[in-house]
């Protein structure tokens, strides 16, 4: 299979993870949704490393650019992504994350040598366009607060980076297994320190009502994870980044099935969605 084609697989699985965690976090904290899908891709990832690689794959250089990438995403990462999603919803928090091949792009261009063209640019533009649209107040929904974007932005502009270092890691070590494993171990390891420092133990209690969707949501995550870090290994980040960011696509579609209780979705979000959408196919056009 070919990195195009794991990406986007990756973005259909990503778009199904917001979904679960929308559907979740009726009945707990979206930390404990972050901390199920850290554990369960961490031992996931080392049972296999332990089966099927040797260990010492582990002493190379690349080890410190996954690290790096562990301590940027998916754990900072993940709490921005999940508590946008609850403060500004699904079907609007995927889109405006998905500006990241923008900051991706440029950071790529500017540190690992590669060189996108016109259409890149023209791409950017639209999708830029399409986040203006689906950030825009709909009609009918619950109060959301400008401010609250950040936690989506924020989130896009910290994955590009991840995506970087993760990318001259594989450079050097190119075993998206051995890559992925030590990244979400290191996320692991700090958002387990962070909410014990920051006391917010309490706030992995909850339903049990929960564990379907947060369960759910662990498998898919970790699923869409691996199937980035392959896609990675074998394709540019200027290519890769932005095919995996079309989940806003998957994620307007699956709200407006399974979220028609929850959310809202018209004319304007699905055109916004479109346009961001067009806008990443235009950046990965040859």
């Amino acid at each position: 299979m070919g990195p195009e084609f794991l990406a986007l697989t990756s973005s259909v699985a990503w778009g199904s993870e917001a979904i679960l965690v929308r559907r979740g976090s009726r009945y707990a904290g979206v930390a404990l949704a972050a901390l199920m899908g850290f554990v369960l891709s961490t031992v996931a990832l080392w049972i296999a490393i332990w089966l099927f690689f040797p260990l010492s794959l582990l002493y190379t250089d690349a080890t410190w650019y996954f690290i790096i990438s562990g301590l940027i995403q998916p754990a900072i990462v993940r709490f921005l992504h999940y508590t946008g999603i609850v403060r500004l919803g699904a079907s609007r928090a995927g889109p405006v994350r998905s500006v990241t091949p923008l900051f991706a792009i440029f950071l790529a261009y500017t540190f690992l040598g590669e060189r996108p063209d016109t259409w890149v640019y023209l791409g950017s533009l639209l999708s830029v366009v399409g986040v203006w649209f689906t950030s825009s107040r709909r009609e009918g929904e619950s109060a959301w607060k400008a401010i609250h974007l950040t936690y989506p932005l924020g989130a896009a502009f910290l994955t590009a980076i991840s995506q970087n270092f993760r990318k001259s890691g594989l450079r050097i070590m190119p075993n998206p297994f051995v890559a992925s494993a030590v990244t979400i171990t290191t996320s692991l390891v700090v958002f387990s320190l962070s909410l014990v420092a920051t006391g917010q133990l309490r706030t992995l209690k909850g339903d049990r009502q929960c564990l379907p969707f947060y369960g759910a949501a662990a498998v898919v995550s970790a699923t869409a994870q691996l199937l980035g870090y392959i896609a990675l290994s074998k394709g540019d980040v200027s290519v890769v980044v932005p095919l995996i960011n079309t989940n806003p696509l998957f994620i307007v579609i699956f709200s407006a099935i399974f979220l028609r209780d929850l959310e809202t979705i018209n004319l304007r979000v699905a055109a916004g969605a479109a346009l961001i959408v067009t806008g990443i196919a235009l950046i990965t056009y040859r």
